[in-house]
């Protein structure tokens, strides 16, 4: 009897511990190895098509990266540089690096960040330490060789077509290194503290997609680059705190409604160091979000985007001359979103382009006088990116929402097509396909994942049939989310009408155990800002931060309002001059629904969001007091005018000319009639959504003696990426929503 009563207890104690060890904390979601799995950046196929090579995070270490290799022939997959290896000690990165790493969103990253093929296919390049190195493919002992040796950091090293010269930044000029000697030289000698030559200004980082500001002509001879020059911007002081210094930093931030850099477009011949200069028109206070090369090196297409957005001209400049003509004008009442879509064909005289003219942006396929050939895709549905282009078939390959609005696949469509509705998808699986594919449009890398599968990597013939996996990412019991898996809430997803006849689409978790006859309270992730869905059949690590909350006990619920991309561009201009009117009443077309299910507490309704996310979580609490139980707020906006230029402008125009828009947008109107509890979180040293949003909302509310709670971060950016402060923040996050929401009834 005794030995069986001891059997018992120690059966109930093993299940115990088995159970405690299965608990997802947010411990183990910010520890490594990664619960995705491999941490896997920039896949990309050779241009032999021998093999993929691609960024890897250690098991031990996810954010430290490795550059790898899948090789075809072989079927294996192996380490082709260890970033320790190469340097053995991290070097302390520079102001410029770290703010260029801060605005790619891969600030918590380290090791080999970023690589580069050479045209030819026998040299990889990559920076790391502020030095540049390569590695020659075809040399028997791959050893790896560094190609500058400076106190300066070198930055954006980019490889000559072919592969006999490197250009780079160096301390704000245009500097190019002869491969086989090593040697190095400016090209460039006009830099001052405010004078800088191939380099992408604040702006084209962070708003415009462009992280470069120079580009190789296609027979390696010229290189094209941008001088910018930030006098017009206006010095801002602000203060960094960390935690032993407050430093004084002075930044030219482009505020909406002031100036901006100006603009000189040359052409440099790197053997004679002559620079041509470009004809950019006579109006100076303009963009140019994008350039690039014809295919016979001789001309440059030029996209100059003027100050209101609402123009963008695709002009072609003589390099020689630097005479220029435009190509082809687009237009809006609104505003244009930039592409990555524009496509030269090498054997005739035409060209590939996006547009949203229609509706939904399409493809488009031209002459070089700017006709119009022929429309090549057509729906009520948006193309993504244009990713490959087989010529000798004749065919053209993309990615697109044709499939489902929280869905990314890829899809052919023929260059001489009489029926651009009818387009054949390629990828198979249901969620969300990142493609790379090969020069020739012959194979392609899927980056796959979905909201029950983190990313996989593999290879795939034209047809969508599966060559091999690079990283299969399975999940098993050895995998690390497998202790997690077999309770892995399932998303839902799902569509709203709302009063005005638009479609909201929202995702739900329902918490472990779930019993329809209870009451639950409800976590709302939202974003709701025009560039970012949250309503996705992908993985990402703020989807585990769900299923944790789910784990706890909440309805996690998101919801894409209108002026969100990828719905349509009428779905996104329904925020033009309204930012802070519209997210809102949509948000609560959602919240009204969830009430209306018998499985919501109706009094337990909490937010949290991140950025636009927490503007608004704002907004909510000051628009609809009353309405939710608590809400956290982490970097947020909470005036337009201390934005930057080309993002509010976008949308909200110059504040000196729509100032109601302004007013109408800005928290602070709200913040008086703010009631219910707020967390508010900032990075103290955030340069991108200053510390200045959240401090003028402080005053605010404590000048009514409102009472909300408070989190800073010194020494932290906007995402807050150290692993300490970014778990700090999530436990300050859910110990809030627990108190208010779970009402002591927080998972055990």
């Amino acid at each position: 009897m005794h030995r069986r009563i001891f059997l018992t207890t120690f059966v109930l104690l093993a299940a115990c511990q088995s159970l405690e060890a299965a608990e997802l904390t947010l411990e183990r979601i910010f520890a490594s190895p990664d619960l995705a799995g491999p941490t896997l950046r920039q896949p990309e196929l050779s241009p032999a098509g021998d093999r993929v090579t691609f960024l890897k995070g250690r098991e031990d270490d996810r954010n430290l990266l490795d550059l790898w290799e899948f090789h075809v022939e072989d079927g294996q997959s192996r380490v082709l540089v260890a970033a320790d290896a190469v340097m053995a000690d991290e070097v302390e990165l520079s102001a410029a690096e770290q703010a260029r790493r801060e605005r790619e969103r891969i600030a918590d990253l380290r090791g080999i960040v970023d690589y580069r093929w050479s045209g030819d296919g026998r040299f990889l390049l990559f920076p790391i330490g502020g030095n540049i190195y390569l590695l020659d493919m075809q040399a028997e002992a791959r050893e790896v060789r560094q190609l500058t040796d400076s106190e300066a950091f070198d930055t954006d090293p980019q490889i000559a077509p072919d592969g006999r010269h490197v250009a780079f930044v160096r301390e704000r000029e245009l500097w190019l290194a002869e491969i086989e000697s090593g040697e190095a030289r400016p090209l460039t000698d006009s830099a001052t503290e405010t004078t800088a030559s191939g380099v992408a200004e604040f702006i084209a980082q962070e708003e415009m997609g462009r992280s470069t500001g120079f580009w190789w002509s296609p027979t390696g001879e010229h290189i094209a680059f941008l001088e910018i020059d930030e006098s017009p911007v206006e010095v801002t002081r602000r203060y960094e705190v960390e935690a032993d210094a407050i430093r004084m930093v002075e930044q030219r931030y482009p505020y909406a409604g002031t100036d901006n850099v100006t603009y000189r477009l040359g052409v440099v011949d790197i053997t004679s160091g002559e620079i041509e200069w470009m004809a950019l028109g006579e109006e100076s206070d303009i963009y140019i979000p994008r350039v690039n090369w014809l295919p016979n090196g001789d001309q440059l297409a030029i996209q100059r985007q003027s100050r209101n957005q609402q123009t963008l001209e695709l002009v072609v400049a003589n390099i020689d001359s630097g005479e220029a003509r435009t190509l082809l004008t687009e237009t809006s009442e609104t505003w244009i979103n930039l592409h990555d879509d524009l496509h030269f064909l090498d054997d005739m005289p035409a060209f590939i382009w996006s547009s949203e003219r229609d509706g939904f942006r399409h493809l488009y396929l031209y002459d070089y006088e700017g006709g119009l050939i022929r429309r090549l895709t057509d729906g009520d549905w948006q193309v993504d990116e244009l990713i490959g282009v087989d010529e000798e078939l004749g065919m053209v390959y993309f990615t697109a929402s044709e499939a489902a609005t929280t869905e990314k696949h890829l899809y052919r469509q023929s260059l001489i097509t009489r029926s651009p509705e009818a387009v054949n998808r390629i990828s198979r699986r249901s969620g969300w396909h990142e493609i790379s594919m090969d020069r020739q449009a012959r194979v392609y890398v899927d980056t796959f994942s979905n909201s029950s599968q983190p990313p996989q990597l593999s290879l795939h013939g034209i047809d969508g049939e599966r060559l091999a996996w690079l990283v299969e990412n399975r999940i098993t019991e050895d995998h690390p989310y497998g202790p997690w898996y077999e309770d892995h809430r399932p998303t839902e997803f799902g569509t709203i009408v709302a009063p005005q006849g638009h479609e909201l689409h929202y995702r739900l978790l329902r918490p472990a155990e779930f019993d329809p006859d209870r009451q639950y309270p409800v976590f709302i992730h939202v974003y709701g800002g025009p560039t970012h869905r949250m309503v996705t059949d992908s993985w990402s690590r703020r989807m585990l931060v769900d299923q944790y909350m789910a784990r706890r006990g909440y309805l996690v619920f998101s919801l894409d309002n209108r002026g969100v991309e990828r719905q349509g561009k009428a779905f996104q201009d329904a925020a033009y001059l309204k930012l802070g009117q519209v997210e809102m009443v949509d948000q609560m077309v959602g919240v009204d629904w969830l009430r209306s299910q018998d499985f919501v507490d109706p009094e337990r309704i909490g937010m949290f969001g991140w950025s636009y996310g927490g503007y608004m979580s704002l907004l909510a609490l000051g628009q609809y007091p009353g309405e939710f139980a608590a809400a956290v707020s982490v970097a947020p906006v909470t005036d337009w005018s201390l934005y930057d230029t080309h993002y509010t402008e976008r949308y909200l125009g110059r504040p000196q000319d729509h100032p109601e828009a302004y007013e109408n947008g800005n928290v602070l109107t709200y913040a008086d009639a703010m009631a219910d509890p707020l967390l508010l979180i900032h990075g103290m040293a955030d340069d991108n959504v200053l510390f200045t949003h959240s401090t003028k909302l402080m005053h605010a509310l404590q000048e009514r003696a409102f009472p909300f709670e408070l989190m800073t971060y010194p020494g932290e950016k906007h995402a807050i990426a150290g692993d300490g402060p970014r778990l700090h923040v999530y436990r300050t996050i859910a110990e809030f929503l627990d108190r208010h929401l779970l009402d002591g009834q927080a998972a055990e």
